[in-house]
């Protein structure tokens, strides 16, 4: 569209909403718009909502009897399936697509690692992946193939691969 093209576009659109602008066509015994000083003075801005308190449910590994309830040895199961690829059977990091990543996956047995991250954040990542902590996105969300429960029976059982030993 050339100068000329847009400036009759522009002219039109114009003409064709100045109606609108300027207020044709209203009543002429329609009252007056108030003055400035005739208007009420704002109200205050509202002060924003409260964050909701986080979740104790589906989406987190919180309430107290998920640790009660884990089974480490049904998580080793899942562990291997989902999660030994990448991280190893033994949670070195080496399992077999380890040399192709970058960056490595998290090597599950360094304890001085592992045992600072918290079972919630343990339960997020797995649920929904790296990216949700903002780690890679390489380490996808498996919340679609496993439960919450699964969930929490594999981070029961991770813990149980950490070097030194997890103490909760």
């Amino acid at each position: 569209m050339n100068a000329i093209q847009r400036t009759i576009f522009a002219t039109i659109i114009g003409v064709a909403l100045a109606p609108f602008t300027f207020g044709c066509g209203e009543s002429a015994d329609a009252p007056a718009p108030p003055k400035p000083a005739e208007r009420a003075p704002a109200p205050p801005p509202a002060k924003p909502p409260a964050p909701p308190a986080p979740a104790k449910g589906p989406d987190t590994a919180s309430d107290q009897n998920a640790a009660v309830e884990a089974d480490a040895k049904a998580g080793n199961a899942d562990y291997q399936v989902f999660c030994a690829s990448c991280h190893g059977e033994t949670g070195e990091g080496d399992g077999p697509v380890a040399q192709a990543l970058d960056p490595k996956p998290a090597r599950h047995s360094d304890g001085a690692y592992m045992n600072r991250l918290t079972d919630d954040y343990l339960f997020k990542v797995i649920k929904f992946g790296g990216a949700s902590v903002g780690k890679s996105a390489m380490m996808a969300p498996l919340g679609g193939s496993l439960s919450d429960q699964q969930i929490r029976n594999v981070i029961a059982f991770i813990r149980t691969l950490a070097d030194p030993p997890y103490q909760p």
